[in-house]
């Protein structure tokens, strides 16, 4: 099967050297950016092409001969990339976080018969896999709850952050209106509000605040309660809200002695090289899904936890590895026909398809990223101790 990756950033490049693994795939790394093509095709087995993406009207002649694509550009880019790819008839696994609806091009996907998994990350992604999995197999929902975030492993002065994938993609987060669902209304808060300290396993308290992460689940799946926060050390969200109400995070421009420029532009520049990982330094990625319901007349309440590292053997990060595999596991389940719904798909599709879940989680416990999950059962008002779920979810 021939596959395309479209962007050989810091995640495209883990997706390229994962899937360039699987023996029944020939892959393509597709970059704008020569010296990334270049230094992909010498570490893995992979051919290169040197593209500028939006330079293209239409992607039929650089596509022609893909059976499947993975798009891993920027989130700026994301929505008409995909609506290229689609337009080009080929099946796509979508990565990048863009702001539009991607369910617009539904009606373009249904038409030309194309396979389009959108949002297919840690989270949305992997999060929402975990939650279509639960979906189908309790009663009722209640309840949906996620907390994820991508953190440096030492904590350094100002920011106490490093940015694993763009900069700006980052700070769109830190802009952009958090929608969540409340007593089953939706409901808008600005990014970066509502500040609370969580306790997590393996690293302690955190701090958790809104960004704009539920955004397919709050048109496909009908439950009361619904929210999801990112997670960074303590003191993080009141500076970049400061810089935000500052005027720094601005897109409109402003005229600096004679020049125009966005201000979010100017700073992601400047926070560019002191978010940039160091030699030496590592990341790591937590997350924690949590799900309440009905099953079996039981109110019951799902918490997968999740903690992955920096792998120092291959040099991939955290953020990459949880991103990227999932993404590359999606992959292999449409490669194999596995998953093959028609149109925009979101992961909680993939998630509510059966044995996709199960399979997605060993692809990933097979290179090292695991969840554990815990089940607890109300009695009496009150929830019992908490139980392990299968062996292969855990460490």
């Amino acid at each position: 099967m021939q596959i395309s990756v479209l962007g050989g950033g810091l995640v495209g490049s883990a997706i390229v050297k994962d899937l360039a693994q699987t023996p029944d795939f020939s892959v393509t790394v597709i970059d704008r950016n020569p010296d990334v093509v270049q230094q992909l095709m010498a570490e893995a087995k992979v051919q290169g092409c040197v593209a500028d993406l939006n330079a293209l009207d239409n992607f039929s002649e650089l596509l022609a001969d893909a059976d499947l694509v993975v798009c891993a550009v920027p989130g700026f880019m994301g929505f008409s990339t995909l609506k290229k790819v689609v337009a080009a008839g080929k099946n796509v696994i979508d990565i990048s976080f863009f702001a539009e609806d991607p369910f617009l091009l539904d009606e373009l996907a249904q038409r030309q018969g194309v396979t389009a998994v959108v949002d297919c990350g840690v989270a949305p992604g992997l999060s929402n896999i975990l939650l279509g999995d639960l979906a189908q197999r309790l009663d009722l929902v209640e309840r949906y709850e996620c907390y994820v975030g991508g953190l440096p492993e030492m904590r350094r002065w100002p920011f106490e952050y490093k940015a694993v994938f763009s900069p700006l993609d980052v700070l769109e987060e830190y802009i952009r209106p958090a929608r969540f669902v409340e007593c089953g209304r939706k409901a808008v808060r600005p990014a970066l509000s509502d500040i609370e300290l969580r306790d997590f396993p393996h690293i302690g308290s955190l701090e958790a605040f809104n960004t704009d992460g539920l955004r397919t689940l709050m048109r496909t799946m009908q439950i009361p309660f619904m929210k999801e926060k990112t997670l960074r050390y303590p003191g993080h969200a009141s500076l970049m809200a400061a810089l935000r109400e500052s005027g720094f995070l601005d897109k409109r421009a402003v005229e600096v002695e004679g020049v125009r420029v966005a201000p979010i532009q100017l700073t992601a520049k400047l926070l560019f090289d002191r978010w940039r990982l160091q030699p030496g330094e590592r990341d790591l990625t937590v997350m924690q899904v949590v799900v309440e319901g009905i099953e079996a007349g039981q109110s019951v309440r799902y918490i997968y936890d999740l903690f992955d590292r920096y792998d120092d053997a291959t040099g991939v990060t955290s953020m990459a590895r949880t991103t990227g595999y999932t993404c590359t596991a999606v992959v292999r389940l449409v490669a194999s026909g596995a998953f093959r719904r028609i149109g925009i798909c979101a992961p909680e599709f993939v998630g509510q398809t059966p044995g996709c879940c199960e399979a997605i989680l060993n692809d990933l416990a097979a290179r090292g990223v695991r969840l554990e999950g815990q089940r607890a059962v109300a009695v009496s008002g009150h929830r019992d101790a908490m139980s392990p779920l299968k062996p292969e979810y855990t460490k």
